[in-house]
């Protein structure tokens, strides 16, 4: 039996009770920082390559390289017979033949080089996806239940691997001067849900376990919802956005608000049959992705009112960044159309499109686990 004890007596440090933690505290963590800072390095790359791979299109290097070789691919050619034999298959394909026949070797380096980097860089990716993903396996420290989400986006990667060379692969012959639109908006969606995914691990693994499940409790579903329809707004814009670059289509029609002077463009359903209209015909398709911008601002813009009421100061923050974020990129599409798609004005429109795709993203997540002020804020 115990004895008594005065309740003024001291407790040592020896008689101090042990504190117990509870079942999420006493599961494996791993280590949530070195992988967060993991998928940060993922995240980066994979934005760096979403710009280079823009680059890549709008100087049309992205037919240079006419084979597939995903080792020996990696390296340039080295001596004057190599670059030779690859420009030489270059040669063969409609896009030199019929549109850059007057090109020479030095050119063609030039072409040449912007489709190795981005490939290059696809590489590095795939490398760096590996060495953290089987080095963290092998320590043992993936936090419990990630092990599948960090395997995925290895999964992702190969598929967007594959789906660049189908791309690339639909403008290598028959009377293509260009890779298939459609492919190329494919290869482009890819790449925006891997992004998606990594931002959203990052925000996950930046808090611990247990917050996130008490932070649950509090999530505001109607603005989770709507920030849903706002993300995949966002995606669709994104795509109609790959089919106007696939074919220049933002350079058909260099005035706004009309198109050629009137609201709807004229010769919109000139191509036979109709449907292909809808992937080939440049004014139908620059309205199509001026139209839809519209659609996605009011919509984005009702969210953001939304937001504004939350009770929780950082989901409004969020809310009203990612507003922000989507009016200077609805100002950037028009200057990128007044300004016939400039490379430069172009590809800043396209990385706005990422940082406002990914802000979305951050106020959706603000919406399912909301950090909740307290009185004192």
């Amino acid at each position: 039996m115990s004895q008594k004890r005065s309740i003024f007596e001291d407790v040592s440090e020896t008689q101090k009770p042990e504190i117990r933690t509870g079942a999420i505290d006493g599961a494996r963590r791993g280590s949530r920082r070195a992988v967060r800072i993991w998928m940060a390095l993922l995240f980066l790359m994979v934005v760096a390559m979403i710009a280079l791979g823009g680059l890549t299109r709008l100087t049309d290097s992205g037919l240079s390289i006419t084979q597939w070789k995903p080792l020996s691919g990696a390296l340039p050619p080295m001596g004057q017979a190599a670059w030779q034999h690859e420009f030489d298959l270059y040669k063969q394909i409609p896009q030199f033949t019929e549109q850059n026949s007057w090109m020479q070797l030095s050119d063609f380096k030039q072409i040449y080089w912007w489709e190795w980097s981005h490939r290059n860089l696809g590489r590095a990716i795939g490398l760096v996806w590996a060495l953290g993903f089987f080095g963290f396996w092998a320590l043992g420290k993936i936090p419990q239940g990630w092990k599948g989400r960090c395997f995925g986006i290895g999964v992702l990667g190969a598929v967007q691997g594959a789906v660049g060379w189908w791309m690339v692969s639909s403008g290598l012959g028959g009377d293509m001067l260009r890779v298939a639109s459609y492919r190329l908006a494919i290869h482009l969606g890819v790449a925006f849900t891997i992004l998606g995914f990594i931002a959203w691990f990052v925000y996950a693994l930046g808090r611990e376990e247990r917050d996130l499940m008490q932070a649950r409790r509090a999530r505001e579903k109607k603005l989770f919802g709507m920030s849903t329809g706002w993300m995949h707004m966002l995606f669709l814009q994104v795509l109609l956005g790959a089919l106007t670059a696939g074919i220049d289509a933002g350079r058909s029609f260099t005035d706004w608000p009309l198109m050629g002077g009137q609201f709807f463009p004229p010769y919109a359903f000139d191509i036979q049959p109709i449907w292909h209209n809808f992937l080939e015909n440049p004014g139908l398709v620059q309205f199509i992705h001026r139209c839809f911008g519209y659609l996605v601002f009011i919509y984005g813009t009702v969210c953001f009112l939304k937001g504004n009421r939350s009770p929780n100061a950082a989901t409004r923050r969020a809310f009203m960044i990612a507003w922000i974020s989507m009016l200077v990129q609805v100002l950037l599409g028009i200057t990128t159309v007044m300004t016939a798609a400039m490379v430069h004005v172009a590809i800043t429109h396209q990385l706005v499109a990422v940082l406002t795709f990914v802000l979305i993203i951050r106020a959706r997540f603000m919406a399912a686990y909301p950090v909740v002020s307290g009185i004192r804020g």
